[in-house]
């Protein structure tokens, strides 16, 4: 097996903090719309993003809850990721 080591790539992220879905929604932009889901287990509601792989009239495939950070990627796609696993991966720029 061979071992491959991540790129360092700097990146803009944003937590939610429900209830700043409108600054999530500026942040993830037109192309990734976002809007609130079901009861979020840890309390608030959760975020629902679209996806690169929705399309214009897909179903969102991204759900985070609040405190998850939402990353925009290195082709402008958007995502969410749990507080933990970005503490692990990420620093401060």
């Amino acid at each position: 097996m061979t071992k491959f080591r991540k790129k360092p790539v700097v990146i803009d992220a944003i937590q939610y903090r429900y209830p700043n879905m409108d600054q999530v929604a500026e942040f993830a932009g037109e192309k990734f719309p976002v809007r609130l889901g079901d009861k979020a287990p840890n309390g608030g509601r959760q975020l629902i993003i679209s996806t690169l792989e929705d399309g214009v009239n897909g179903e969102a495939k991204h759900v985070a809850d609040p405190g998850d950070w939402i990353i925009r990627g290195v082709v402008g796609e958007v995502y969410p990721c749990k507080p933990d696993i970005f503490a692990a991966t990420y620093d401060p720029a």
